[in-house]
């Protein structure tokens, strides 16, 4: 089996992306976690571009073990020294140098010395004569610092190929030992992509001395997809970012390119050297630093990657994991797969995650439940565990107690302009009434209709509101205590609207009550 070599950019083309920029301290520990992972180069940065990102080369060529340590730098007599001066006495320096090749950087992008001019077939342009003759020289001056030289043609999916080959081929010649295919503005498609590493292997006469590796960016979403097409067709070395990030719209993703060749080895017959429990930290460790979020549909390390809602989804699950996944959500470093209950949620998965919050439920007792489930899963995107635990609370352990006053149906109206006023449908005692009433606000309004149609004679003592989970659409849990002679109750209600959990409270401690001054002992609920 092959191995692919995993050149990690994130602390160089990653903090390119906007707003991810990264102090000296932050690069360490995420080089540091880097280590961990196992990826085989690090790009630290680009020397010269900042005193940050010299000191940045120079501590973690020093102090990071494991892998291979790189500078960026242009294809310039005091990039690649700056470079060096970063990386000297590391115990495994590589110097990174690129050049264009691709005649629309070296007719609009590169300008020239008076001299150079004069060589040149057209004024302050650089011909590709003087590009390859650039490239050979600062190949040949970083070589005399390091022996390990890697050259990058930028732009070299728009170059023309003939030319291209040529630049390579001289570029070995000169000691670059890996050539670096970067596909610079996400422009080609993959079998595009694929045909140019065939097209290199084929007409490049030493490329057998040098590693092709590749750096693909995903203007057109095609990083991960070209990255691919170039190791099926040659490439041993990929050049990718922690989560994709990057430049514009990012590169091709670590996470994406090492799970790939994880998982399909049975066509491929290649893969990496990187620990993969150790991705899904450090990607969250690479959002926590830059600030950039994953999506949640990312692959491999979104929240959603491991999520389950379907029923159907989560019933083959539960029955054999391989039916919905196909990747062991441990392999990456996440300790087990996520059931989401919401409104595609089916019964097992409902029970199944009951029994892990502890509950054991007759049949009876569940179909309650999950009827009640179903109708907040209707009014929320996601049923949390706290939410499955207040319905538990709220129609099964609640239940003690004879109901005698039942709520049927809840109509509110408040708001600036208007007197609040409650329209309330309960059942007594199995008999179905209605009435209206009006209060100093929604809640007042509910209590005092309901009060009306019980003819309770109960003091209201202590009104209290608890968020179950966070979110505008959370469940709200109403606790009220009341009153009457010396009979003092509890009672308590849960819904995803607030005046309707006030309304269950406020019922069930009139139930309460009812039952308390019935019966001289009763089980405290």
């Amino acid at each position: 089996m092959d191995y692919i070599k995993i050149f990690d950019t994130t602390l160089r083309d990653g903090e390119q992306s906007p707003g991810a920029s990264m102090n000296v301290e932050e690069k360490i520990i995420i080089a540091k976690q880097l280590a961990r992972l196992g990826v085989d180069i690090i790009e630290a940065g680009f020397a010269i571009s900042s005193p940050g990102d010299f000191e940045a080369v120079k501590r973690i060529s020093h102090e990071v073990d494991g892998p291979v340590i790189c500078s960026l730098a242009r294809a310039k007599p005091e990039d690649i020294d700056k470079a060096w001066e970063a990386l000297k006495g590391a115990p495994k320096p590589r110097i990174h140098t690129f050049i264009s090749t691709s005649d629309i950087h070296l007719k609009h992008q590169f300008k020239i010395t008076r001299e150079e001019a004069k060589r040149a077939a057209y004024k302050n342009v650089i011909t590709r004569a003087e590009a390859k003759k650039r490239a050979v020289d600062m190949v040949k001056r970083a070589r005399g610092y390091v022996d390990d030289v890697e050259f990058s043609p930028m732009d070299a999916s728009r170059s023309e190929p003939v030319y291209l080959y040529e630049v390579i081929e001289a570029v070995i010649d000169a000691g670059a030992s890996t050539i670096n295919i970067p596909d610079t503005v996400g422009y080609s498609i993959p079998t595009e992509f694929g045909a140019l590493i065939k097209g290199i292997k084929e007409n490049v006469s030493n490329i057998k001395k040098a590693v092709i590796s590749v750096h693909c960016h995903n203007d057109l979403g095609l990083a991960v997809a070209n990255s691919l097409a170039a190791v099926m067709n040659g490439a041993r070395q990929v050049e990718c970012t922690i989560n994709g990030i990057g430049e514009r719209a990012g590169n091709a993703s670590l996470e994406e390119i090492v799970m790939i060749l994880r998982t399909r080895k049975d066509i491929l017959n290649l893969d990496t050297r990187i620990v993969t429990e150790q991705i899904y930290p450090t990607s969250r460790l690479v959002s926590s630093i830059t600030g950039i979020m994953v999506q949640p549909n990312k692959a491999i390390v979104g929240d959603n990657a491991f999520a389950h809602e379907s029923g159907i989804h989560q019933d083959g699950l539960l029955k054999e994991k391989t039916t919905y996944e196909i990747i062991r959500p441990e392999s990456i470093g996440i300790s087990h797969s996520k059931l989401v209950m919401g409104k595609h949620s089916g019964r097992h998965a409902f029970k199944t995650r009951l029994k892990e919050l502890g509950y054991e439920l007759s049949d009876d007792d569940l179909n309650k439940a999950f009827e009640r489930f179903k109708k907040v899963a209707d009014q929320k995107k996601e049923v949390f565990d706290e939410d499955i635990e207040a319905i538990v609370a709220d129609e099964i352990l609640r239940i003690e107690i004879p109901e005698r006053f039942k709520l049927d149906k809840l109509n509110v109206v408040s708001g600036t302009e208007s007197v609040p006023n409650a329209f309330v449908e309960m059942y007594i005692d199995g008999k179905h009434v209605k009435e209206a009433g009006f209060g100093d606000g929604p809640v007042d309004a509910v209590y005092k209709t309901i009060a009306h149609i019980t003819k309770t004679k109960s003091k209201l003592l202590k009104y209290s509101v608890n968020a179950i989970t966070g979110g505008t659409d959370a469940q709200g849990e109403v606790t009220v205590r009341i009153q009457e002679d010396d009979h003092i109750v509890l009672g308590q209600g849960a819904h995803t609207d607030i005046i309707v959990a006030s309304a269950k409270a406020y019922i069930n401690a009139l139930n309460k009550l009812e039952y308390k001054k019935k019966e001289k002992k009763v089980k405290v609920v």
